[in-house]
């Protein structure tokens, strides 16, 4: 890990700013002297730091859903600030239920601000990033996106999606000097949970669910998202950011031990995998 000379007065564009790990963001970029453009729903818990930082702050209002909406809100921090440094998708939210419990309309939710919000602002920011040739797009997946697990399968589903593309974009983004990073946070104390949304729930699952409530009521350690935020800008002043970053302990463990299962099945099938695989000559075309 290096870390590079810090760039003085770097400009933040940051999602779902209005609390939780976003807010703690926006709070450690302006004390480390940065400016920050802050988008939420609602920017009424904002006022309080662009008055406490006077020029240094830009409330966005903005639903990152709203592809058109999100381009406008990119223009408008260009224009007020001269360009951006960093770009933090965090906007996000949590539907919790078993697969088959989802109507088309959540699931569709979660596609739509867990992955697509953070796509818009991705393709929004990107030609003022090339241009400067410059730049560092953090997108804030999550420990859901290490595998699937019961009752998070479409919040996982969209963090998988999100991953996917941001692999593509980095190695697309890279000839600009555009960087790429995901982050893969664990349990940190934000309304994550408390504002999440849940399905109908059908009885068949009820013994499952028991299940997850009993694991659920041994305890979790959940941390300041003010480490998290120090972490980002430890990352953001690397100078050469990893493409992965793991936040805490109980996410980097069930990395390894997730990557280890996996490989294990793999070689217990190598020989499936391995016959499936023989090169032929072109097929005839069919008559």
């Amino acid at each position: 890990m290096r870390t590079s000379a810090r760039h003085a007065d770097r400009v933040w564009f940051i999602t779902g700013a209005s609390r939780g790990l976003g807010r703690s963001f926006a709070e450690a970029a302006l004390a480390a002297g940065d400016r920050v453009a802050i988008a939420a729903r609602t920017t009424g818990p904002l006022e309080e730091l662009a008055a406490a930082h006077p020029g240094r702050v830009l409330p966005l209002e903005l639903d990152v859903t709203d592809r058109e909406a999100v381009f406008v809100a990119v223009d408008r921090a260009v224009a007020r600030f001269g360009r951006i440094d960093v770009v933090v998708n965090n906007a996000g939210m949590l539907s919790m239920g078993m697969v088959e419990e989802f109507s088309e309309s959540e699931a569709r939710a979660q596609l739509d601000i867990n992955f697509f919000g953070a796509l818009w602002v991705s393709q929004a920011v990107l030609p003022t990033l090339r241009e400067q040739r410059s730049g560092h797009i953090v997108q804030i997946s999550s420990i859901g996106a290490l595998g699937g697990f019961p009752s998070t399968g479409l919040y996982s589903a969209a963090k998988f999606a999100l991953e996917g593309m941001s692999e593509a974009l980095a190695l697309e983004a890279a000839g600009f000097g555009v960087k790429v990073s995901i982050v893969q946070p664990g349990g940190y104390w934000t309304d994550l949970y408390t504002a999440m949304h849940s399905t109908r729930t059908l009885e068949t699952y009820a013994p499952l669910r028991a299940d997850l409530q009993k694991q659920f009521a041994q305890g979790s350690i959940d941390s300041d998202p003010r480490l998290a935020a120090q972490a980002i800008l430890r990352l953001v002043d690397s100078a050469d950011p990893p493409l992965r970053l793991l936040l805490g302990s109980v996410a980097y463990d069930l990395a390894f031990d997730i990557s280890r299962k996996r490989m294990e099945t793999w070689a217990a099938w190598e020989p499936v995998s391995r016959a499936a695989e023989q090169a032929i000559s072109v097929p005839p075309p069919a008559s």
